[in-house]
């Protein structure tokens, strides 16, 4: 932990979830920047079930739309009721039907 302006700081355990490789790249190095620890990148939503159960990350970064049968918002819901695991939904995409789920 560090401390900064009276603010403690943990380092958390991080699973990112991305399938554009070069945007997965920039958020490892700006979270590995910031004092945390990524433990994996995954590209689909089964990778992303299977890392989380191997490494029971603090936190995982989802990207809503993921190649595969299954997209990001299903394998969250699924990571939050099997794992107990916080997931942060990123998109590009903003259209209602996206938020709403």
């Amino acid at each position: 932990m560090t401390q900064a302006d009276g603010i403690v700081a943990a380092s958390a355990r991080i699973l990112i979830v991305e399938d554009e490789r070069i945007v997965a790249l920039d958020l490892q190095s700006t979270l590995r920047h910031l004092g945390h620890q990524v433990v994996g990148m995954a590209a689909s939503a089964a990778e992303a079930l299977r890392l989380v159960a191997e490494h029971r990350p603090d936190l995982v970064l989802m990207d809503i739309h993921l190649e595969g049968p299954m997209d990001g918002t299903e394998a969250g819901t699924r990571i939050g009721t099997e794992f107990r695991i916080p997931v942060v939904y990123l998109t590009a995409f903003a259209e209602p039907a996206t938020l709403q789920r």
